[in-house]
């Protein structure tokens, strides 16, 4: 499945009629976090109807000529919602970059797959008539801005740019990725805790070397199941779940109802946990979520059913309908799976910079899959 619902010659557009596949399919991958994809969703469809179609290329087709620039919101979900992206924060974004290094910009990028940071690259992609690459630099969607695969290769974040919608405009070259992170996570605090930031802004040959290609088409291809549409077409809502998880090589780790909900915003993130209780074959068993603007821990029962740098995404029981760590609620009935995560971050490197320990959970990384292996065996 491309997206070429349209085309033009050979190249591959996104339309309006993608966008709402494509930012579906991207909360799934965002594990919860990465911005309400609703509301980005929105700005993107309204800038294609007044601009046109996105180009989109694959990552086998840049340059050493080009300059890729990933684009993306940073800060908390849970302010996202209440304080809607500026569509001048866009070309703000991308005049700084080009004034700070001096390259003019051939492309953009998602940073993250993840909720709404797909669809600040093409909503950017609209308005400046760039293209956009079909690819990311997590696979997910992360928390911190050193997360990305450019990190994990060893490269630091370059010229970093962060706007906000009063016109403040702030470029830093930070000396590596941590830095990065401790930097723009001040910066965007008091920016209101949200802005549009700009990093990892890189050549063709290094996005080729580090990206993880294909992630806008992943989701869509998500966002198609979970709609109905194409082949899924026949599918009863509740059977897309189950679809979802074989096209995903998921797991299925608990369907329940949150009992208890416990969210703050802290420190530049929505932090918190929430409790659920079993329903249907899942009667009588208890789940916890922990979070950081993304799921990232999973227990059953007090044992563990997954764990970051894996994926965790929270469903809509009923519908499969991606539910983001803001808008999760007391009493709603959801389905929980587990996402194998890319294989980068389940090497030495990628569980430093994004496994349990990093995050302050006193357990050990095993991969979901295993786990629910483990889980099945003992039943």
């Amino acid at each position: 499945m491309s997206i070429d619902a349209q085309r033009s010659g050979d190249d591959r557009l996104i339309t309006e009629a993608d966008v709402d596949e494509i930012a579906l399919g991207a909360a799934v991958l965002g594990t919860g976090g990465g911005g309400d994809p609703h509301v980005g969703a929105l700005i993107a469809k309204r800038l294609i109807r007044l601009h046109g179609p996105v180009r989109v290329i694959g990552v086998d087709e840049l340059s050493p000529a080009d300059f890729v620039v990933p684009i993306g919101g940073i800060g908390a979900p849970s302010v996202d919602v209440e304080r809607i992206m500026a569509e001048s924060e866009l070309l703000a974004a991308l005049e700084a970059i080009e004034r700070a290094t001096r390259r003019i910009p051939t492309a953009v990028m998602p940073i993250e797959v993840g909720g709404g940071n797909s669809m600040i690259p093409i909503a950017a992609a609209a308005l400046s008539g760039l293209p956009i690459v079909d690819a990311d630099a997590m696979g997910r969607a992360f928390p911190e801005a050193q997360m990305v695969t450019f990190h994990l290769a060893g490269y630091g974040p370059g010229t970093t740019v962060l706007v906000d919608h009063h016109g403040n405009e702030v470029v830093s070259r930070p000396v590596d990725g941590a830095w990065s992170e401790r930097l723009a996570r001040s910066v965007t605090v008091e920016m209101g805790g949200s802005a549009t930031m700009i990093d990892y802004a890189y050549g063709g040959e290094v996005v080729q070397e580090c990206a993880i290609p294909g992630t806008l088409t992943a989701a869509k291809r998500i966002g198609r199941i979970l709609l109905g549409h194409g082949e899924s077409a026949e599918l009863r809502d509740d059977a897309r779940i189950d679809a979802l998880c074989d096209e995903l090589d998921a797991v299925r780790l608990f369907d329940g109802k949150v009992t208890d909900l416990q969210r703050q915003f802290e420190g530049g993130f929505t932090r918190g946990a929430a409790e659920l209780e079993g329903v249907g074959d899942d009667r009588g068993a208890r789940f916890r979520l922990d979070f950081q603007n993304e799921m990232l821990l999973a227990r059953r029962d007090g044992v563990l059913a997954a764990v970051t740098p894996d994926l965790i995404a929270v469903l809509d029981l009923a519908t499969g309908a991606p539910i983001t760590t803001e808008s999760l609620r007391y009493g709603a009935r959801v389905a929980v799976i587990g996402m194998p995560c890319h294989e980068k971050w389940r090497t030495p490197v990628g569980l430093d910079n994004a496994g349990p320990a990093h995050f302050g959970y006193d357990v050990e990384w095993a991969p979901v899959e295993s786990l629910a292996a483990r889980r099945k065996e003992a039943a």
